[in-house]
């Protein structure tokens, strides 16, 4: 392997415990009063195509307008006050680039969201490529696009790549881009199905553990 891609949300930072809660308590029962829109369904992809995505199977309540705005909205305050660093994040990633391996970010959030988390915890260094799905003229995660993108973006063929993600929506993309999924549990995505990642793993030291054997 040459080199690792890592999803932000509920990934490198714990925002998922922040968007759960607002989207389930908030956001989804104003959007779409009348149906029951689990998490799996939406996680992983962008804020915006969610919208579409509802509009396309439910009754929504709410307009486009209203929906980017509750997100944008939360977001500053989540990213730049609230979230967290994975434990341990800043030198696995030390250690992948010691070992020569590339490092990317690559998100459904918007380039500015994840400015924000890289500034906040001072990331810049560590990333040799940083993509959201914005920077796609294609479709967000499940889809492959953004994988791919990311790909040609730090030089390696997908088959040399592992993607590390936390939802269902996002190992789906990373696979079908061709490249190794590991999927990344916590409690926020205990129920989450990860069954199409190449492995899944419990927690910040089994994440290090798998991707170090993977790389060595």
């Amino acid at each position: 392997m040459r080199a690792v891609c890592f999803d932000m949300d509920g990934v490198i930072v714990d925002s998922e415990d922040y968007w759960v809660e607002l989207e389930t308590e908030e956001i989804l029962p104003a959007a779409v009063p009348d149906g029951d829109v689990s998490e799996q369904e939406i996680t992983g992809i962008n804020y915006r195509e969610i919208h579409d995505y509802l509009t396309d199977n439910y009754d929504v309540a709410m307009s486009r307008e209203e929906w980017l705005d509750r997100y944008e909205s939360a977001a500053e305050e989540l990213y730049t006050e609230k979230v967290s660093l994975m434990p341990g994040f800043r030198d696995l990633v030390g250690t992948l680039r010691e070992r020569g391996l590339r490092v990317a970010v690559v998100s459904s959030s918007p380039p500015e969201w994840i400015e924000l988390v890289v500034d906040r915890f001072d990331l810049g260094d560590l990333f040799d490529e940083v993509v959201s799905a914005d920077h796609v003229d294609g479709d967000s995660k499940p889809a492959p696009d953004v994988y791919e993108h990311a790909a040609e973006r730090v030089g390696v063929d997908p088959a040399d790549c592992i993607a590390v993600e936390d939802s269902k929506n996002g190992v789906r993309s990373a696979k079908r881009a061709g490249m190794t999924a590991v999927g990344y549990r916590t409690e926020t995505n205990a129920e989450m199905d990860l069954s199409a990642a190449d492995a899944v793993a419990d927690g910040p030291d089994e994440l290090r553990d798998d991707l170090l054997s993977r790389t060595a």
